[in-house]
């Protein structure tokens, strides 16, 4: 594994959300920041994010959400990665989630929830410190 690699991140946005400035504005902080980043647009089912974040051999996956669908998409996106024997693939996301939803999809497996507020700086330095380069 090479430590020194960029992070590969994909910034995906699932269902029938229309909204992308917050995803977007993360994935070009991203870049800013130096990661390495694939954006999927806007109206990707979880199945075309798996693709996806599998074909571009990407570190983790950074979802946004403002539907209110949180609580199926991003679990459906955690299942497939492990059918898909990509579960060292971490997912992480933000946008209109509310607080009492955030355990249980930490339960689910994702890592860690950013809700509205939080600043690029912050979720940037939360990357670094805890989104590793896969062993490819």
């Amino acid at each position: 594994m090479n430590e020194n690699r960029k992070l590969r991140l994909l910034v995906g946005k699932v269902g029938l959300d229309g909204h992308d400035r917050g995803a977007k504005i993360i994935a070009r902080a991203f870049r800013d920041a130096g990661f390495e980043v694939i954006y999927t647009g806007l109206h990707q089912s979880p199945e075309m994010v798996v693709a996806t974040a599998i074909q571009e051999d990407v570190d983790a996956v950074s979802l946004s959400i403002l539907s209110g669908a949180h609580n199926y998409l991003f679990p459906k996106v955690i299942e497939l990665l492990k059918e898909q024997k990509a579960d060292d693939i971490a997912v992480f996301g933000g946008g209109i989630v509310p607080e009492e939803d955030i355990p249980g999809l930490k339960e689910a497996g994702v890592v860690e929830i950013f809700t509205p507020g939080a600043s690029t700086d912050s979720v940037i330095q939360w990357v670094r410190q805890n989104i590793k380069p896969r062993n490819l």
